[in-house]
């Protein structure tokens, strides 16, 4: 009997906790990832100019990444490179494995002013 109730036990705890840091990435649409990471930014209190987000052509653990150039003024654009878990956006300050090396997407894109 005791062994069974451990059992039942280890279970249960096993399903419990549902953790985001195990949750699948999926890709956001450039759309979704500039309003999470505008919201983000905001919420530190950050100066932004403005925010362009593209795909990238990358992946990461088979989710597409979609890059953002976040133009902080003097001009300083710094790149976040962006996914969802969980619902969550994930950039690449969050999580350094994310890959976000420089790269010409969107160069050749439309101008889109939202």
């Amino acid at each position: 009997m005791r062994i069974a109730g451990a059992v039942v036990a280890l279970a249960f705890l096993g399903g419990c906790g549902g953790s985001t840091s195990s949750a699948q990435f999926t890709a956001p649409t450039p759309r979704v990832a500039k309003q999470l990471l505008a919201q983000r930014l905001e919420a530190k209190d950050l100066t932004v100019h403005w925010i362009a987000c593209v795909r990238n052509g990358r992946a990461y653990r088979g989710a597409a990444i979609v890059r953002c150039n976040v133009n902080f003024g003097d001009p300083h654009i710094e790149a976040y490179c962006s996914l969802l878990q969980g619902g969550r956006l994930v950039t690449d300050h969050d999580n350094p494995a994310i890959p976000c090396r420089h790269d010409d997407a969107g160069w050749n894109a439309p101008i889109v002013v939202p």
